[in-house]
């Protein structure tokens, strides 16, 4: 009555199961099991089959077949074996117990109309087996076949071959046992006296007619070694599980049933172990805390700098020292340096944005922006103060040259030629951004004649030529106010060896033509002294003394007579007499 079973209702199942479709017996095998303990159920390529005893020899497909040996209470067992057509393969299997007893309360299951089908609670794998129907349809007397459970709602399962022959959520309270018939489903609970009169029960017990399986809960616990953390640092979790064949630890997912993991969190992070068995589930979590804040400092040694450049040359450029430091940051940068170590000090060499002349008072800011991959950042600014001034260097001037006895009246800019007219425009737009940079800035005019004629002729016609060139720079734009006249006549001309060295310095007067000019020394002397010579007030430079040798007009100048007509050819031929 306990035992017997419809063979019909067996055997065409796994006939389905195991034999291949349609290749015919030739190609088939035998596995011939030898399983202890001999109730060890089999599954064949995740097909339910039976239990061991009563199928020791099963026929094959030819090729591999994964095989596993469960039984509630011992260690699963998984092999996978090749069967070869017309041969028989044998495989010897000893399951090991594992487990201690279990303690209550409890709660039953009864499942009828099971037959050997395998029942499987809260999961659809080997690993959720608790036992097949024919263990667990009977209460009669101390004939007991019987599931033992913790109380609890399970999801449970029975599979035959293949296919789910019923499935459902099945609870069960303390003391009482619930009946669930296959495949219909249908419930009824039922008082189970029996319940609080048991301490502790082995987990597989099988006897005359009798089997009962206590399905233990599970239990998990998660542990972290480190439980505070800074921002990229790691922890190690641990965990450990007894009866829970499947574990997840959210937010990793699926793990082992036990082990060790490193995580690195990148803020404040609860893992929690779930573990999920046949007995039921349970949780353990650990909080892994985050510090995200990032620590920064910059600081300036000294703040402020000197800096003063006359001209192109730097006479003073104050530097500075930048220090910073930071911690629990992953990424630092400071504008203008870019990304830098976590702390340093870098030396600052200080340039100001102005450039022309005049005061430097200017501040340059230096940010720190300090960020981790937690979120954290920190950020430090300091000012950094330059003071000093841009003083122009010297002027671009040379003196301003002119024919013999012109100007005849100030007014008369025929004798200004067109290249000391652009020599002025040159010195004009000098001395105007001097002006910007000292509004009391002079231009000191003196003006000059060669040493023919008497005095009193010549120091009213050198008055004339300081007073063209004069006239010609206000009109550039240079104040009237700033500009002062002088007038010497013949007095202080520059004398013949004082005008040889003058040649000798002008590095832009080729070989050649010093040659030439040379031999026209006396004219050339001549020449020489016909000028406007501009002297700066402020810092007492004087013009150069250069003669526009390279010029269209040179000729006109050195013509110690003057031009009778000013005309090209005229021109030409004076150049060509002059060795121009």
């Amino acid at each position: 009555m306990f035992l017997k079973r419809n063979s019909f209702h067996f055997m065409f199942p796994i006939v389905l199961v195991l034999l291949s479709a349609n290749y015919g017996f030739a190609q088939n095998g035998k596995l011939q099991l030898h399983v202890t303990p001999r109730r060890a159920y089999v599954f064949v390529d995740d097909h339910a089959i039976s239990e061991a005893s009563k199928h020791p020899t099963l026929t094959l497909a030819a090729g591999d077949h994964k095989v596993e040996l469960v039984n509630y209470g011992y260690a699963p067992v998984t092999r996978t074996v090749t069967i070869v057509a017309g041969q028989t393969t044998p495989l010897e299997v000893n399951l090991q117990p594992v487990g201690a007893k279990v303690s209550g309360p409890f709660g039953a299951i009864s499942v009828k109309g099971a037959d050997r089908d395998a029942v499987l609670l809260n999961g659809k794998t080997p690993d959720f087996f608790v036992g097949h129907g024919d263990e667990f349809n009977t209460d009669f007397l101390w004939w007991k076949q019987e599931l033992v459970v913790p109380p609890g709602t399970y999801d449970m399962t029975v599979q035959s071959g293949d296919k789910d022959v019923w499935s459902g959520q099945v609870t069960v309270a303390a003391d009482q046992r619930v009946v669930v018939a296959v495949p219909k489903g249908v419930k009824k609970t039922v008082s189970w006296h029996r319940g609080d009169k048991l301490g502790t029960v082995p987990r597989f017990t099988v006897g005359v007619a009798s089997a009962t399986v206590a399905v233990a809960k599970p239990t998990a616990e998660v542990s972290a070694s480190a439980s505070q953390l800074n921002c990229g640092d790691s922890s190690q979790l641990k965990w450990t599980s007894t009866d829970a064949p499947k574990i997840e630890i959210s937010p990793l997912g699926p793990v082992a049933i036990s082990g060790e993991q490193a995580v690195q969190p990148t803020q404040t992070t609860t893992y929690t172990l779930t573990g999920v068995g046949p007995g039921g589930t349970t949780t353990s979590n650990v909080t892994v805390n985050v510090n995200s804040a990032v620590q920064a400092d910059l600081t300036l040694s000294p703040a402020e700098v000197q800096y003063k450049r006359v001209g192109d040359q730097v006479i003073q450029q104050g530097s500075s020292a930048l220090n910073w430091n930071s911690s629990n940051a992953s990424s630092v940068s400071i504008n203008s340096l870019g990304t830098v170590d976590a702390s340093g000090t870098q030396n600052l060499s200080v340039v100001p944005k102005r450039n022309d002349p005049g005061p430097v008072d200017e501040t340059v800011t230096y940010t720190l922006n300090a960020t981790n991959v937690c979120g954290g950042s920190e950020t430090k600014t300091v000012a950094l103060h330059i003071v000093g001034e841009i003083v122009p260097g010297a002027l671009l001037m040379r003196s301003v040259y002119f024919p013999t006895d012109m100007p005849k009246s100030v007014k008369s800019e025929t004798a200004l030629l067109a290249s000391e007219k652009e020599t002025l425009r040159s010195i004009a737009e000098e001395f105007k951004k001097y002006l910007a940079y000292k509004p009391d800035a002079h231009l000191l005019l003196a003006g000059h004649a060669d040493r023919r004629g008497p005095q009193a002729y010549n120091k009213p016609l050198s008055e004339r030529r300081a007073e063209l060139a004069k006239r010609f720079l206000v009109e550039q734009g240079v104040p009237e106010a700033n500009i002062e006249v002088q007038a010497f006549g013949k007095e202080s001309n520059l004398t013949t060896e004082q005008v040889r060295q003058l040649l000798d310095q002008d590095i832009q007067l080729s070989e050649e033509k010093r040659q030439m000019v040379t031999k026209k020394l006396d004219n050339i002397v001549l020449a020489y002294n016909r000028r406007v010579d501009l002297t700066l007030s402020s810092t007492g430079q004087e013009s150069a003394r250069t003669y526009p040798f390279d010029t269209e007009d040179f000729a006109r100048l050195v013509d110690r007579n003057g031009p009778k007509k000013p005309n090209g050819v005229e021109l030409a031929a004076q150049r060509e007499r002059e060795g121009n």
